[in-house]
């Protein structure tokens, strides 16, 4: 298992390292791009962004997606961790200045 994945916003380009063991949202804040959050423990579903390449695993036993969410490739990103280099759809993404 390598040490840092990498994370790129699809609709934005941008890419940004995520540590194993890093919930994707802790990654993009520390590379100064912020995603929609509130809860930050998978129950509040703001994060709700779509995974369109890589895997990821849970913090938490049953994040708040749905089966068919998750079919379709929807997670959280606030207890999602990277196992692979990832490709996420999170159109609300900002950069911080």
């Amino acid at each position: 298992m390598r040490g840092t994945f990498t994370i790129t916003l699809a609709g934005q380009g941008w890419t940004f390292a995520a540590d194993a063991g890093a919930t994707v949202l802790a990654a993009a804040q520390q590379a100064g791009i912020r995603l929609p959050s509130s809860c930050r423990n998978g129950t509040c579903r703001t994060c709700l962004c779509r995974l369109e390449r890589g895997a990821v695993h849970y913090t938490i036993a049953w994040p708040g997606v749905s089966l068919d969410e998750k079919r379709e490739g929807y997670i959280l990103p606030c207890v999602a961790v990277a196992d692979t280099d990832l490709v996420i759809g999170a159109p609300a993404a900002r950069k911080v200045p």
